[in-house]
């Protein structure tokens, strides 16, 4: 999404700090004030650093060692050969320099609700795996917490996105430092779908978050804490590497205003669709990536397969339900 204020004026204001512990924690009172917290974070900012989440410091150290060794300079030709075919069926998809202007090079996967990681180098199909599902119990965390901030039951959003379901899809980046991008972004501005996007990075800094009153703030997460981000964000020239995961609804969930925020005063605002038709709308790949790959049928689709197919209709919807993308 274009914006007219220059994204080199940032600022350095305070960032929210949630402890995912407190949001859990066993005293009601020390349970209160952190989701309260918690709406407000959501609500006045979009985003914030998650400290206390559980996730043990060596997984994320080795998922960084994991995608140093991947983005290894001396094994770029061999990615080439691997990555850059650009099959349909390709289900690892690994880009350097995606477009005019940007500099950085990517390996992007569906990590939810099935997942397929590169088998090379040696055990980074394991670390990511441990990584990806570690970091989905704090989504599901995060979706009951921010339900009971809102006064919902704590499984409002969870079932009324279908987070079981949820399409998952994550980039693993490796930004060069600003002498050999030459003032170059390493991602331009640009806005994400989904849920809610989780960040985590091996250096401070290198990024700014677009703010609910249109003012750029630079990013510095603390060592082995999340960002969790809610909105718009802008991603700088400095050398690192981070890992973006959009946690989204499921495909075929209808994605609408909550009855409870809509009356006669307060009407929709927005047009309910599905997560699949709002990805569609922007331009998003991943649906055009699972189409194309025949991994992907609405369940109108599915149902005229059957109708079409009898037997055969009925073995594709199950060669889906194993991917783990039917509806």
């Amino acid at each position: 999404m274009a914006s007219a204020i220059d994204p080199y004026s940032a600022c350095d204001d305070e960032i929210p700090t949630i402890d995912y512990s407190l949001l859990f924690s066993n005293d009601p009172h020390q349970r209160s004030l952190a989701l309260e917290y918690l709406g407000q974070a959501c609500h006045h900012y979009g985003f914030f650093y998650l400290v206390n989440h559980g996730i043990p410091d060596k997984v994320l150290d080795n998922l960084f060692k994991g995608i140093s060794e991947f983005f290894d300079p001396m094994m770029l030709e061999e990615r080439r050969a691997l990555y850059s075919k650009k099959d349909p069926m390709d289900r690892i998809r690994w880009v350097l320099n995606s477009s005019s202007g940007e500099n950085r090079e990517y390996l992007k996967v569906n990590s939810h609700p099935n997942y397929h990681f590169p088998p090379n180098p040696s055990c980074f199909s394991e670390v990511l795996g441990e990584y990806h599902k570690e970091m989905r119990k704090i989504v599901v965390g995060l979706a009951r917490a921010v339900s009971k901030s809102l006064g919902f039951e704590e499984d409002y959003i969870e079932k009324a996105f279908n987070l079981k379901s949820g399409f998952d899809v994550s980039a693993m980046n490796l930004y060069p430092p600003n002498h050999i991008s030459k003032g170059e972004m390493g991602l331009a501005e640009h806005t994400d779908p989904g849920f809610i996007i989780t960040l985590v990075q091996n250096v401070d800094g290198g990024f700014q978050i677009l703010s609910h009153h249109g003012k750029w703030i630079n990013v510095h997460i603390p060592p082995h804490a999340i960002l969790i981000q809610l909105g718009d964000h802008l991603e700088n020239e400095v050398e690192r590497i981070s890992v973006a995961t959009l946690h989204g609804p499921s495909l075929e969930k209808s994605v609408r205003p909550a009855p409870e925020f809509v009356d006669e005063t307060h009407p929709h605002a927005y047009l309910g669709m599905t997560y699949k038709q709002s990805l569609e709308a922007n331009g998003n790949d991943e649906i055009d990536y699972l189409q194309d790959a025949g991994l992907y049928e609405s369940q109108e689709e599915a149902v005229k397969s059957d109708d079409k197919a009898g037997g055969e209709g009925n073995g594709k919807r199950d060669e889906l339900q194993e991917l783990g993308y039917s509806a």
